[in-house]
């Protein structure tokens, strides 16, 4: 899984430093990313604050927990149902 290099708080203080004016660019060369970084920042983290991003974050862990949780009992299911169709 690829790693972030930056946290939730880092990059909403740099959003609200484009919020407050700074150009692009600027943000840009000073923290050492790309411009269409800080754009695909602004798409995903515009909105929230920084409790909110990190209520997401966990949401988001969460969700991707129960789904693998899912697959597992389906392919479960799916196992015994095969193992049941063989005894008959």
């Amino acid at each position: 899984m690829k790693r972030m290099r930056f946290t939730e708080e880092q990059i909403i203080a740099v959003l609200r430093d484009a919020e407050a004016g700074a150009k692009t660019g600027d943000l840009a060369r000073r923290d050492g990313v790309s411009e269409a970084t800080i754009y695909n920042w602004k798409a995903k983290y515009g909105g929230p604050e920084v409790s909110e991003a990190k209520r997401l974050h966990a949401l988001e862990d969460e969700n991707a927990k129960l789904k693998r949780l899912l697959a597992d009992a389906m392919l479960d299911n799916a196992g015994l149902k095969h193992l049941l169709a063989k005894n008959w």
